[in-house]
């Protein structure tokens, strides 16, 4: 029998990954079982997998931090997850730890976010009885909700690493790790970058014991941050007790400064009520959610399919539907 491309990395990842690296070839697997690839690992194969997912695509259009900003270069839910990935891939090739599999939960740790933000994850959580949270609905997107029903049917580390990537019991791979703690690195910096591009903040209002603890810049922040975790991690993947005192710390510094800043949150309020609405409008209306979601209500009940159709909206989707639901045809622009 001719020797495939991906026997081959197989075994090239037996060679060169830390024993402590989860190996494709020892994968636990799908929960439907498929035909290996020729060419690529079953880690390979869940990234582009991800990459040509619909909810992978609709993150260029869902607020980061900054809600409906002017300008070009603001970050959105799809450029913080890039910025995660190449976090997550520099600490992974570092420890010798497998990076496909890093990868591959990096570009999925967010599928499941909603429009406008945490705000809009506050917004259906308070709305509905299911407990809604972002890093539950990605894994419901990739196992459920993505091609027409079927789910993309990925491996149970993907999936894993998806599910703990923010709170509760850590991933049971240290890939998985890696990517709670590169979410953390990624978000704390572009949120500082989006502030002081607008205006929010400067970098010199940030502690100065904190800048000279973590770094000055940005740049040197990231860098620090990312050698600590490198050179602390071992059976599992963290920073230094001082290092992540002084993190938490900036995080409780760009709480006040940005997270609840009245500027940054000023048309919040606006785009909650907006999803309150819609919300409203089809628990009322069912029998006008879209047919996939019809069959959801059906299997899920009606709350969990609005859900569903509300978070896998973009801000302009949502804003799309509310005029259709509530502006008269007249007034929209």
């Amino acid at each position: 029998m001719e020797f495939c491309i991906r026997e081959q990395t197989e075994l090239n990842e037996k060679k060169i990954l830390s024993p402590k690296a989860c190996l494709a070839s020892n994968s636990l697997g799908r929960d439907i079982v498929e035909e290996p690839c020729s060419v690529r690992t079953c880690f390979q194969r869940d990234r582009d997998r991800i990459i040509h997912s619909q909810a992978f695509r609709r993150l260029k259009h869902k607020t980061q931090v900054f809600l409906a900003p002017t300008g070009d270069h603001y970050r959105t839910r799809l450029t913080h997850t890039l910025e995660v990935s190449q976090i997550a891939r520099t600490i992974a090739r570092a420890l010798a730890l497998n990076e496909d599999l890093t990868e591959a939960i990096a570009l999925g740790h967010d599928l499941g976010h909603t429009p406008f933000g945490h705000a809009g994850e506050r917004a259906l959580n308070s709305l509905s009885g299911c407990s809604f949270t972002h890093y539950e609905q990605s894994v419901r997107v990739v196992e459920r909700l993505e091609k027409e029903g079927k789910g993309l049917n990925l491996t149970k580390e993907v999936r894993n690493g998806i599910l703990c990537h923010t709170r509760g019991e850590n991933a049971f791979t240290l890939e998985g790790q890696i990517i709670r703690i590169a979410d953390k690195i990624a978000y704390i910096n572009h949120d500082i970058d989006d502030a002081i591009r607008a205006g929010v903040m400067a970098e010199e209002d940030i502690p100065l014991e904190l800048r000279m603890k973590l770094g000055m810049t940005k740049s040197q922040r990231i860098n620090n941050m990312v050698l600590n975790v490198i050179e602390n991690s071992d059976n599992e993947i963290l920073m230094s007790n001082d290092f992540y005192e002084a993190f938490k710390e900036l995080h409780d510094f760009m709480f006040v400064a940005v997270y609840t800043n009245p500027v940054c949150k000023s048309e919040e309020k606006k785009a909650v009520e907006m999803l309150k609405n819609i919300y409203s409008y089809y628990i009322n209306k069912p029998d006008e959610l879209p047919a996939d979601f019809k069959i959801i209500a059906e299997q899920d009940g009606i709350e969990r399919a609005i859900c569903d159709y509300i978070a896998g909206m973009s801000d302009n989707y949502a804003l799309k539907i509310f005029n259709q639901l509530f502006v008269p045809l007249c007034w929209i622009e």
